[in-house]
This record gives C-alpha cells, sequence and structure tokens, in this order.
C-alpha cells in the first residue's frame, strides 16, 4: 500500500522547530558522504519554466525517493503557487512506492528550517534586527522559523509590490515594520533574508552593515544573482553543496566567471559547519552568506519525518497501486 499526503496532512504531522532540528542532521550526513544526490537535471520550459528532478539515498536511517518540482512563473497572474512539487518515496530495501506527497509545502519550510540552521552557527548570538526583503510564501516562512531561533525585537520587510508588504505586515503573528525602499529595510540588520524571485540584485553591498548574515534563497540559476557582486566578494560565504552551487548559483557562478573570486571562496557547506569542521564566522565584524540552492537530501528527510508521524498519527489515504 501506498501512503498519499496532502499539504494539509503535511502541515499537521511536520512542526517547524522539529524540522530545524532534522535538517542540521541531514546537512551534516550529506558533507559527510552519508548521502548521495545528482546535481539535479532541469528542463527549461520557457521563460520562467522550469522542471527538475531531485532524486536521492540517505544510508542512516535509509531513505530513498525523489523530489519533481515545476516553477512556472505565470502562475503568479493565476492565483496559483509558483513552485508545484510532489516527493516519492521508495522502500529502499524493494523499491516499492512507499509514499507520496505533496512536496511544496516540503519545499517552502525545509528551506527556511535550513536558513535557521545557517543562523544558528553564522549570524551574531546577539542579532536582534531581522530584514526581510520579500513578501511571499518564503518570507512567510522564514519569519517564522527564525523567530523560532530569535525573538527579534525588529523585523523589517520590502517587496517591490506596496500592497504585498502591506497584508504581509497585517497578518504577520508578529510586529512587522513594512518599509518603503529595500536599502530602509536592509540598512542596520543583522540578519537579512533575500525572498524575492528576482533574477538580478535586490541588495546593494553598501547596505549591508558589518557583522550582518545574509541568507539568499532564490537566483538558482546560473544567468541569475540576487546579490550585489561586490558584496559576494567581501563576505564568508558558505553554501549548501559546493558541487550545485559552482552550477547553479549565479552569484557564485558570475562571480568566478568575472574573476571576482576564486572557488576557494566558498569556505565551506553548511553541512560542514553545522558538524562543527569548519567555524561559521571568524570575528564579529565580518559578513557572512548563506546561499542556500536545496538540496533532495532535504526534502527526503523532511519526507520521511512526515511519513512517520503520518504513520502514527494515522494521517493521510491508503491507495493500491498494484504490482
Amino acid at each position: 500500500m501506498t501512503l498519499c499526503l496532502s499539504e494539509a496532512d503535511i502541515r499537521a504531522v511536520l512542526p517547524m522547530r522539529d524540522l530545524i532540528a532534522a535538517m542540521e542532521t541531514a546537512l551534516a550526513a550529506f558533507s559527510s558522504g552519508q548521502a548521495v544526490q545528482p546535481v539535479r537535471p532541469v528542463v527549461e520550459m520557457g521563460e520562467a519554466a522550469l522542471f527538475a528532478a531531485m532524486p536521492g539515498f540517505m544510508r542512516d536511517p535509509a531513505v530513498l525517493g525523489a523530489k519533481l518540482v515545476a516553477v512556472i512563473g505565470a502562475n503568479q497572474a493565476r492565483g496559483l503557487p509558483t513552485h508545484r512539487a510532489s516527493i516519492l518515496l521508495l522502500d529502499p530495501e524493494t523499491g516499492a512506492l512507499i509514499a507520496l506527497m505533496d512536496g511544496r509545502l516540503i519545499t517552502e519550510m525545509r528551506t527556511a528550517a535550513v536558513s535557521t540552521v545557517s543562523a544558528k552557527y553564522m549570524a551574531r548570538a546577539d542579532a536582534r534586527v531581522l530584514a526581510i526583503l520579500g513578501s511571499g510564501v518564503q518570507a512567510r516562512s522564514h519569519l517564522a522559523a527564525l523567530t523560532l531561533w530569535s525573538g527579534f525585537p525588529e523585523v523589517r520587510v520590502w517587496s517591490p509590490t506596496p500592497e504585498h508588504v502591506r497584508q504581509f505586515a497585517a497578518e504577520s503573528p508578529v510586529p512587522v515594520r513594512a518599509c518603503p525602499t529595500a536599502a530602509e529595510a536592509v540598512r542596520g540588520a543583522d540578519v537579512v533574508v533575500l525572498a524575492t524571485a528576482s533574477a538580478t540584485p535586490v541588495v546593494d553591498d553598501e547596505w549591508v552593515a558589518p557583522g550582518a548574515h545574509v541568507i539568499s534563497v532564490g537566483a538558482c540559476r546560473p544567468n541569475q544573482r540576487e546579490m550585489n557582486p561586490a558584496l559576494v566578494a567581501r563576505a564568508r560565504v558558505v553554501v549548501d553543496s559546493r558541487a550545485s552551487a559552482f552550477l547553479e548559483s549565479g552569484d557564485i557562478v558570475m562571480g568566478l566567471r568575472e574573476g571576482r573570486f576564486a572557488p576557494s571562496h566558498v569556505v565551506a557547506e553548511l553541512g560542514e559547519v553545522a558538524s562543527g569542521g569548519v567555524p561559521g564566522r571568524t570575528a564579529e565584524s565580518e559578513i557572512t552568506i548563506f546561499k542556500s540552492l536545496g538540496l533532495a537530501v532535504e526534502d527526503l528527510t523532511a519526507a520521511h519525518l512526515a511519513y512517520q508521524r503520518a504513520c502514527q498519527q494515522g494521517k493521510g489515504v491508503e491507495i493500491d497501486l498494484g504490482g
């Protein structure tokens, strides 16, 4: 039998606090060679439309599966999510399909959970001001996750669409200051989240204060960048996967091509930092950047946790696919 989990099922069984802890473990396993995954193949379907496959295998506990994700920019005008995903879990021993679940919410939540792991190890312990550029699902998820890690007495948000900013602030569970410009949101902030769909820089080098931690979760193609290249060049840069970053991240790929830095400028993977092998920060005044692209092992770890909880709590619907 195959267990099918809807987005509502996922939301019911996957608390963010538990997911943050699970992502820290998964990242350390990935960077220590305990997980196997290729760099995702991407099928470009036109402007702002792509399809990607993200298979992976984790050895302990044994988890096997794949996420299939479509990013359709035109969905925004249709009132639909721009990111749609499905996750398949297979029995590692037999290859049988044991679970099929909606992956949109998992993608949203695990991205923010991983970002929070980066803040834990790379942001200053006295961080008080959080700035979020963006007002969509990733901005909301990052607000939820990061405020679990730190209370953040001051939260600022900016988006290129003023009405979206006002709605974000009105619906926020914590007080949020809507800023008229990105510069006003970023200047003096201790943690800066870039959660827009922009393919060109949304943050300038001069806006970012010494000691700030910048989390970049957009610009996932080699011809896109969301950070001013001078900022990337002067910061301490950590990625989720070197293999992915050197192929997919325009902030890294274009910087290398332009001669702004060498490959060694990427000092570590976040899993190496989380396991204590590499420091996330070496000075209070240092600017740190975490460039997130998203890993199959993150999706599969989250899906496996959701599957286990759903089995325990009787969530989802079992179907017989035959064979």
